[in-house]
């Protein structure tokens, strides 16, 4: 009698046990059919809004390549019929398409230069080296991103045609190679308050000086912040008009945007030309993001999470 109570004992646990087991598979399955769904109703919104956001850009791209008649077509002719290759050489022929870009290319790359270079000197400052009125100083410098930028057009003007750079890129340069601007500062620190302060110390044990510490120790470990400035600084250089526009005079010295814009004025039917200028200019942006896109995330991602 006690060996059967016994056996019907363990066969209960048994099939109790296997009924626990059952239902913790069939839990587990619910649970990740359910972060299945989710992941797939996450992958749909980010699919759907990747194609609205692209949707402009392929009509830009898909108009370069069409007839002047064919581009306000209603529906949108998505796939050109026919291809005008020749709308891309006709640009250089209407204007000194190459001439703008090497302009572009000069200033961007003067002004991306000077306002990393300054951006982090005065970031590292900020961050490491204790002096006087450091806080206060700070929170002007923060105040003035609040200024807005034709507050201060009127008073530079003046500066810089007293000082004989109109008609020059000195305007769209030099003033990048003073600090850097307030944003780019307190992005970069941001990310050297984050940087352990032992290696600096051992550093200056074995007789560094601030600057070899910044240059050898701590410049070297902000290369995704100082990727993010100089994606930054890039693509508000090679796309700034009003700038170009309030210093430039000289058809010889417009950068793309300016020229762009004078094209337009020039030939306000010919559209399709003016859609091959623009993917033309569009076409450096598009290729440093992409080339740049792991070290832009990474450096968000390190300057703005503690």
């Amino acid at each position: 009698m006690r060996r059967t109570i016994l056996s019907e004992a363990g066969e209960g646990r048994a099939l109790e046990g296997a009924a626990a087991q059952k239902y913790a598979r069939s839990t587990e399955w619910s649970a990740r059919l359910r972060r299945s769904f989710w992941r797939a109703v996450q992958y749909l919104v980010l699919l759907a809004g990747a194609v609205v956001m692209l949707v402009p850009l392929v009509w830009l791209l898909s108009s370069s390549f069409k007839d002047q008649g064919h581009i306000f077509l209603f529906p949108p002719q998505w796939i050109p019929n026919p291809w005008r290759l020749d709308n891309y050489l006709k640009v250089f022929d209407q204007m000194p398409f190459l001439r703008y870009y090497w302009n572009t290319i000069v200033v961007t790359g003067a002004a991306l230069l000077g306002q990393v270079a300054s951006a982090s000197v005065v970031a590292y400052g900020f961050a490491r080296i204790r002096f006087p009125g450091r806080g206060a100083l700070f929170m002007v410098l923060l105040a003035t991103i609040m200024i807005p930028y034709p507050v201060t057009l009127i008073p530079t003007f003046i500066l810089f045609r007293y000082l004989g750079w109109l008609d020059t890129f000195a305007p769209l340069i030099v003033p990048y190679w003073l600090g850097g601007g307030a944003f780019f500062i307190f992005l970069l620190r941001q990310f050297y308050l984050r940087l352990s302060p032992e290696l600096e110390d051992a550093a200056r044990i074995d007789g560094a000086n601030t600057f070899t510490i910044f240059l050898r120790i701590a410049l070297p470990q902000t290369k995704p912040a100082l990727g993010v400035v100089a994606v930054f600084s890039f693509l508000g250089h090679w796309n700034d008009f009003l700038g170009p526009l309030i210093y430039l005079n000289t058809p010889d010295n417009y950068t793309l945007a300016l020229g762009i814009n004078l094209f337009r004025g020039f030939h306000t039917t010919q559209w399709n030309l003016l859609m091959a200028a623009s993917v033309m200019a569009t076409l450096p942006c598009i290729l440093l993001f992409a080339v740049a896109q792991r070290y832009f995330i990474q450096g968000i991602v390190f300057t703005g999470v503690k």
